[in-house]
């Protein structure tokens, strides 16, 4: 079963990610998942600490001359930034201090809408740095590593996942008719990602005003994949749904509230005979849908059609102009802290969601073709789309 763990903090002297299941023989270029990694890092409304870290993998084991192992893959990035951390972040006790709040860089007033507060009350910890140097989107880093190693274990199964903005605060893009090629070439082109470059001129507007203002921007994300087959996912179990396992997926994300598949809110107003999808069937295609309001998925099981999922962000927990707060040691009014952020990183959400929908879909389809080997994998893969076509 392919499964991924991460390690690491923001702040940290690395982070890390061990990618479990992965089967020997897969095709794996690093230099593609330093690109992902580089995507990540890009986009308009990213704040300073983009300027630091330029995030590359190392390889510490599972990959050989290009190829994977079989084993563990083990993936390791850097924090440049470590260096100027070293004392406030070190494993060994840091010893006495004249001023231990400014050696420890303590944080005791906890932000409105992040982890702060509810993770030191739940671990009972006195200093918030113990809970938002792991709660930070800085974590991502490891999930774009493994889901983009998951996009290459997709592409001999013909499986292809693109990620792109849709909007940002009240700026939205029009729907467009776009291939996949063509969503790729104009959201790449587009420095917050979005395909419709009068809509992206407008973003970057609405986060210049949120910059100026202090404040911080959300927005939703659309990720959409093609050419999967019908059947990843299953009807019989909660865990075996593939639309529960994006849900979680995604909705694990830092600051993701909201997910949605196909047109699933617009549909919720809609009567039944506007909502659902007819089914069609040629000699050259098979069966199929003439719509695709269900985005690819029917009783948690992918039907053929594109998978299309979006996600809702809330914006960015971390004000520069801070809300009211309280400290927490002696229960005074004060402004929230302020730790280093973006003004908006919705650009670098449609790449981490793309990347997690590409691992969740990357496990059901080896769970699907599953083997101990590529060859295997899509022996099984080869047998199952001539078993579909022959209905």
């Amino acid at each position: 079963m392919l499964r991924y763990l991460t390690a690491g903090e923001s702040h940290g002297r690395a982070l890390t990610t061990i990618v479990e299941g992965l089967p020997a023989g897969f095709s794996i270029d690093i230099d593609a998942v330093n690109r992902d990694l580089s995507r990540r890092q890009s986009g308009y409304g990213r704040g300073g600490r983009m300027k630091i870290e330029k995030d590359a993998v190392q390889v510490l084991s599972g990959i050989r001359h290009g190829k994977s192992l079989g084993s563990p893959v083990a993936l390791l990035v850097e924090n440049r930034d470590w260096v100027n951390w070293t004392e406030v972040m070190s494993p060994t006790p840091i010893g006495e201090y004249s001023d231990p709040r400014s050696a420890q860089k303590l944080r005791t007033r906890p932000r409105p809408g992040h982890a702060d507060l509810v993770g030191a009350l739940k671990y009972d910890h006195a200093d918030l740095r113990n809970v938002l140097e792991r709660a930070s989107a800085r974590e991502t880093t490891m999930r774009v590593a493994a889901g983009a190693l998951a996009k290459q274990v997709l592409l001999p199964f013909g499986i292809r996942v693109a990620g792109h903005v849709r909007s940002i605060g009240s700026v939205s893009a029009p729907e467009q008719e776009l291939t996949i090629d063509q969503l790729i070439a104009r959201a790449e082109a587009s420095e917050v990602r979005c395909a419709d470059p009068e809509a992206s001129s407008r973003m970057i507007a609405e986060i210049d005003s949120a910059k100026r203002d202090g404040d911080s921007l959300g927005g939703v994300v659309e990720v959409v994949a093609t050419g999967l087959p019908p059947g990843l996912g299953s009807h019989v179990h909660y865990d075996r749904k593939l639309d529960g396992a994006l849900g979680a997926a995604l909705l694990s994300i830092q600051a993701a509230k909201g997910v949605e598949i196909g047109d699933a809110f617009a549909n919720a107003a809609r009567r039944g005979s506007q909502a659902h999808d007819a089914i069609g069937w040629s000699a050259e295609r098979g069966y199929y849908r003439t719509s695709n309001r269900a985005g690819g998925l029917e009783g948690g099981m992918t039907n053929g059609m594109d998978l299309v999922v979006r996600v809702a962000f809330k914006p960015i927990a971390t004000l520069y102009k801070p809300l009211p707060s309280v400290e927490i040691d002696t229960h005074a009014e004060a402004a929230a802290e302020i730790e280093r952020s973006d003004a908006c990183a919705i650009p670098a959400a449609a790449v981490i969601a793309e990347c997690v929908v590409a691992f969740e879909l990357a496990r059901f389809t080896l769970g699907k073709f599953g083997g101990d080997s590529a060859q295997e994998c899509l022996r099984n893969w080869r047998g199952y789309m001539a078993q579909v076509a022959g209905r």
